[in-house]
């Protein structure tokens, strides 16, 4: 198994206003593989999101990446950790304002390697004709193929997406479903995305239902649909 969680807890605040997010979350991902973690507010997805993608410490209970153990890195280890294994994409894009959509991209780029080719990329998210555009010049879907583009150039092998949909219509929320689809297919990343949306759970091969901070539901999809196809 690529990715694997034993037993997260997390909590936060201290004494009387303590209060426990995570309850001892198990999880398994494989390589490859598409996972939407679905949940209502305060179910504790963002949080578990965050303890995966080393942003946030858990408690106790331990993170597997490949074999690699996250509870034994220190801070530096932990940032070439992120740096090999992790691309992110939140609700808000992040994007650097200063910067064209081409050198937001190149940002992730200079972290890898190996990264991908960046003109192939850009048209992959279809942003080749705006590719010199500053982000306050593109649309709110353009600005989140940006985002994708940055997390992914650097050939991740866990693409973290928090809500990725969460600012935009219905329309842009499909063609950026797609785009995270194509990405999984052609690049063979694994995909944690965090929802509230549940026709999103139909484009994943697993789904992982949450509720005060516990797991109470898994299930294998048979048969994905593609994004294209969602109605909400």
């Amino acid at each position: 198994m690529f990715l694997e969680l034993k037993q997260i807890k997390k909590s936060f605040g201290q004494g009387e206003t303590r209060v426990q997010v995570l309850h001892g979350i198990d999880l398994s991902v494989e390589k490859g593989e598409f996972c939407v973690l679905l949940g209502p507010s305060g179910s504790g997805k963002s949080t578990l999101l965050n303890i995966i993608g080393g942003i946030d410490r858990a408690d106790s209970g331990d993170i597997l990446i490949d074999g690699e153990r996250m509870s034994q890195m220190g801070e530096k280890k932990l940032t070439l950790y992120r740096r090999r294994h992790l691309g992110y994409v939140f609700q808000m894009y992040n994007l650097i304002p200063n910067l064209t959509v081409r050198e937001n991209i190149e940002v992730g780029a200079y972290l890898s390697d190996h990264p991908l080719d960046v003109d192939e990329l850009l048209h992959t998210l279809g942003l080749w004709e705006h590719r010199y555009k500053l982000p306050n010049q593109l649309s709110g879907g353009q600005q989140q193929r940006t985002s994708i583009g940055r997390a992914i150039v650097k050939r991740p092998d866990i693409l973290l997406c928090d809500e990725p949909t969460g600012a935009l219509d219905y329309y842009t929320s499909k063609e950026i479903l797609a785009l995270i689809e194509t990405v999984n297919r052609r690049y063979g990343n694994s995909v944690l995305m965090v929802t509230h949306n549940d026709a999103i759970r139909q484009m994943a091969d697993r789904v992982v239902r949450l509720r005060d901070g516990r797991i109470w539901d898994e299930q294998v999809n048979q048969h994905r649909v593609s994004a294209e196809q969602l109605e909400w």
